[in-house]
């Protein structure tokens, strides 16, 4: 082997090592196992190019950010929900919960956008904050409107919370609720109670086509299927 041919493989090993070691970067959960994954969105991910997303077969359903507290209305909302049926996915609506917002305003917000004839899957209520208040007084707010949105929706909804949120202020006090769990590491989520869950959303930095910048990536654990969170009209 001359030595110029011995140069070109020294240079060459270490760059296809860099570019193997790249591609690896873009091979998520979906592509390696058999779980039934999907998304959320809001305006946050801009303007959606439904189609291509809708061509993902990967990808079952979506959960678009509806409302805010009292009186934020996601402004990607309206066109989302219906490119998202158009294009064939399973849609649900989700609410962020604000503890110290009062709950007739943010129920009110809520029903106003998540119509039950828009609505594939059972809404989810995004629990994220206790703004500022005791635990005891965050989780009497919190399920006051839980019941307040099961009473509307004739169906408990899904809660979506992180791990350690769960594990410090929730631990055993939601167990008649579907969950889904955030936790953004390799590691399947384990509950301080050990309790079952739903849904692992185990990404904020997923990629599809259709949808510039990241994505919010879930999938549903163990046994568990999409006919468990379908709404019941």
């Amino acid at each position: 082997m001359n030595k110029i041919l011995k140069a070109f493989l020294l240079l060459a090993i270490p760059l296809f090592s860099l570019h193997a070691h790249a591609q690896n970067d873009y091979i998520q959960c979906e592509d390696t196992c058999n779980h039934v994954h999907g998304i959320d969105l809001s305006h946050y991910q801009g303007n959606v190019f439904w189609e291509t997303v809708g061509d993902n077969t990967k990808m079952a359903y979506v959960y678009l950010k509806a409302t805010e507290g009292g009186d934020r209305i996601d402004d990607k909302y309206e066109s989302n929900i219906e490119l998202a049926h158009k294009y064939g996915l399973k849609v649900g609506s989700y609410h962020f919960f604000r503890p110290k917002t009062d709950l007739q305003k943010q129920l009110n917000n809520f029903v106003l956008q998540c119509r039950p004839s828009e609505q594939d899957l059972i809404p989810m209520i995004d629990i994220e904050t206790k703004s500022g208040l005791d635990t005891e007084e965050f989780c009497d707010s919190l399920f006051k409107f839980l019941k307040m949105v099961e009473h509307v929706y004739g169906q408990k909804p899904l809660l979506y919370t992180f791990t350690n949120f769960y594990d410090r202020y929730l631990l055993g006090k939601i167990n008649d609720y579907p969950l889904m769990i955030a936790q953004y590491t390799a590691r399947v989520p384990v509950l301080k109670d050990e309790r079952d869950y739903t849904m692992w959303q185990y990404t904020g930095k997923g990629h599809i086509n259709g949808i510039n910048g990241y994505v919010d990536k879930s999938r549903f654990m163990g046994q568990h299927s999409l006919r468990e969170i379908r709404f019941r009209h």
